[in-house]
């Protein structure tokens, strides 16, 4: 039996809590309205955006991780969340603050693109400085689109990419 803090597959589960913060489970999805609206009042971004990236990225199961490492509500990858002070990713209130901070960098790196800062959520800036856009890769595009689709829903207008192609 191996006990580590850096998982390694997606069979992993948290054994060990602090026992003032209950575990989020995937039956019982508590309401993160509250969350989401104080964070978008604090970093001033749409709260609908926040709800359709959480949406998007773990359709708001706490307890969500990805084969590639990403935890969470907001799917933080470990590196972004330690950037973030984030010290519990799955804890819905540190996840929500971490995740709306860095799209409200990203935000503000892109001056405002909201396409190249969803892309850069998911893919990374690197990736999006090194195509001058939104990367040619299938998941990163997709992924606008389908935050774009849900965010545009839960608006009640139809958002979509200004280009299919853009660079």
């Amino acid at each position: 039996m191996t006990f580590t803090n850096v998982p390694t597959h997606g069979g992993f589960r948290r054994v060990l809590r602090d026992p003032k913060r209950p575990i989020a489970s995937a039956a019982f999805k508590p309401s993160y309205d509250a969350l989401i609206r104080t964070a978008s009042d604090r970093y001033n971004i749409d709260a609908d955006l926040i709800r359709a990236v959480i949406k998007t990225e773990s359709d708001f199961d706490a307890t969500a991780r990805s084969r590639k490492g990403a935890m969470g509500l907001m799917q933080l990858m470990p590196d972004t969340a330690r950037f973030h002070n984030v010290s519990d990713a799955y804890n819905p209130e540190e996840n929500v603050e971490g995740g709306v901070r860095h799209l409200r960098m990203l935000l503000d790196r892109y001056r405002g693109d909201l396409e190249l800062s969803l892309a850069a959520y998911n893919a990374g800036s690197g990736a999006v400085e090194k195509h001058r856009g939104i990367p040619p890769f299938s998941e990163t595009r997709e992924y606008v689109r389908r935050v774009l689709h849900v965010y545009g829903s839960y608006r009640g207008e139809a958002l979509q990419i200004s280009s299919p192609v853009r660079q």
